[in-house]
């Protein structure tokens, strides 16, 4: 689980950057895609462009985790492993707990 979250929030914030970005210098009633104007409402093209960003996004956190060495791989699972959980630690300390009443 915590592989998907590497990956995907990097690229989720990369993508919200790219699109304002690109959303900032091109007007989406203006974009042509293979010669056609794109007809859809502004609301749709900043979507779909959101998602083709993230798209790209997380296929370049993908690739920058694969080809990571497995000693920075390992060392990153041994730093998330090590780290307290503050919902899990409260579960921890109720069980933990004596119940009266017995």
């Amino acid at each position: 689980m915590r592989l998907v979250i590497w990956v995907l929030w990097p690229a989720f914030v990369a993508a919200a950057i790219a699109e304002a970005i690109f959303f900032t210098l091109i007007d989406p009633a203006q974009l042509y895609l293979l010669g056609q104007r794109v007809e859809w409402s502004a609301m749709a093209t900043y979507s779909t462009g959101f998602f083709l960003f993230w798209l790209v996004c997380i296929g370049s956190s993908l690739m920058t985790y694969w080809m990571m060495p497995d000693v920075a791989k390992e060392a990153l699972r041994q730093a998330a492993g090590e780290r307290v959980d503050l919902a899990r630690r409260q579960r921890r300390q109720e069980e933990d707990a004596p119940r009266g009443g017995g």
